[in-house]
């Protein structure tokens, strides 16, 4: 991950909220010609991403053949401009350097992936306005 241009999404599982907006926040960003990035992880990874959360993606033509979601490490926050969290604490993987923000009013995606993933796109509208506009940089 390039540090200036990635953002880092973690929630509890890394199987949902965190995989579903890394590629949503990627489509967006390509969308508007911003040149971004952006990784998911758990503090307390399931086996298996979601099996919801496949199916919409490959619906859209992302393949997630073969991901597993993954503990997040400091090394992951140090990598990236900004970290976003879905409700959970990062521990000892805290950045020192790089804003953290939270969205814990993200519903659950196992009780409605459609209005889940509607506050994730208001959520990501806004960052993505601001990084277009140069205040989401740290």
């Amino acid at each position: 991950m390039n540090p200036s241009r990635s953002v880092l999404f973690v929630c509890l599982h890394g199987a949902a909220k965190s995989v579903l907006t890394a590629a949503d926040f990627q489509r967006l960003a390509a969308q508007r010609g911003l040149d971004l990035t952006a990784a998911a992880a758990g503090t307390q990874p399931d086996p298996e991403i979601a099996p919801g959360v496949v199916a919409a993606l490959r619906a859209e033509g992302r393949d997630l053949s073969g991901q597993r979601p993954r503990r997040v490490t400091r090394e992951d926050t140090a990598a990236a401009a900004r970290v976003v969290t879905f409700g959970c604490d990062l521990g000892a993987a805290t950045p020192s350097a790089v804003p953290v923000e939270r969205w814990d009013d993200v519903p659950a995606v196992s009780e409605s992936l459609p209005i889940a993933r509607a506050a994730i796109g208001r959520h990501l509208e806004r960052l993505l306005d601001d990084w277009a506009a140069g205040r989401a940089r740290p």
